[in-house]
């Protein structure tokens, strides 16, 4: 039996080693925009129920572990335990680089996960995930009283508080709430283009795209924001600003994807 499930073993990572390298749901090649249309229709299918848990199986173990990981995308989002985001865009192994902290901040640690992400793994798509009833978020517009780790780690959160506080002086605490997560989300992009030269510079160049989206916990659908409103500012200048991240040769369109 042992000798049985060794060659079984064998013949699986040999099998993920001859695989053609258009399997590997590699980012190398692919565009910004085919990866966003991509997690767009892996979230569909989350929503809808139809699942296919792809590139989870040993086949897919064994080509990552033995030819390395080549991601699609990078993800900013929150710890929370219901947003695990290889399920929501419905990814396998090797296909999402996650970078995941209490309220999506972009603070030194994300930004510099993100920047490899971004420059040594050459992924063109980074996503920045907001999500509703974000505890992290309504901790600040609660002006709750934290330990002094918790709030060094959500002051990256006050401005966008302050902002949806700014434009929503009499609105409900719920609505203003809301407000505050997309400001957030828009918050967070707007730290890491400022504090990384690095992704700065690919956005310029059109090497790599960053877009904001949210989550809704109960439906489970992804409302997509698009890229900053002031990303021309963030980045300074024009260049690069109609391409979306392509690598190399057009890539293949293919089931594995």
């Amino acid at each position: 039996m042992k000798r049985i499930s060794l060659l079984m073993l064998i013949i699986l990572v040999a099998a993920a080693l001859a695989a053609p390298a258009a399997a590997t749901t590699a980012a190398s090649g692919i565009s910004a925009d085919e990866a966003l249309r991509l997690l767009k229709e892996g979230n569909a299918r989350y929503v809808d129920g139809q699942l296919r848990h792809p590139r989870q199986d040993r086949v897919r173990r064994a080509l990552t572990a033995a030819q390395g990981q080549h991601p699609l995308a990078t993800v900013l989002t929150c710890s929370d335990s219901r947003v695990p985001a290889e399920i929501i865009f419905d990814q396998g192994i090797g296909d999402l680089f996650v970078v995941r902290v209490a309220g999506n901040v972009a603070a030194t640690d994300e930004i510099g996960s993100m920047e490899y992400a971004v420059d040594h793994l050459a992924v063109p798509l980074v996503v920045v995930l907001g999500h509703s009833q974000c505890g992290a978020v309504t901790a600040v517009v609660d002006d709750a009283k934290l330990s002094p780790n918790l709030a060094d780690l959500v002051a990256p959160i006050k401005p966008a508080v302050e902002k949806a506080r700014e434009a929503n002086p009499q609105a409900a605490k719920e609505v203003l709430l809301q407000a505050a997560i997309t400001d957030n989300v828009w918050q967070a992009i707007d730290d890491m283009l400022r504090l990384s030269p690095i992704i700065r510079e690919k956005v310029r160049d059109g090497q790599a795209k960053v877009v904001g989206a949210l989550y809704d916990l109960d439906s489970g659908q992804v409302q997509w924001l698009g890229p900053h409103p002031d990303q021309e500012k963030l980045v300074g200048g024009k260049k690069g600003a109609g391409k979306t991240g392509k690598k190399g040769k057009k890539p293949k369109k293919s089931e594995e994807q």
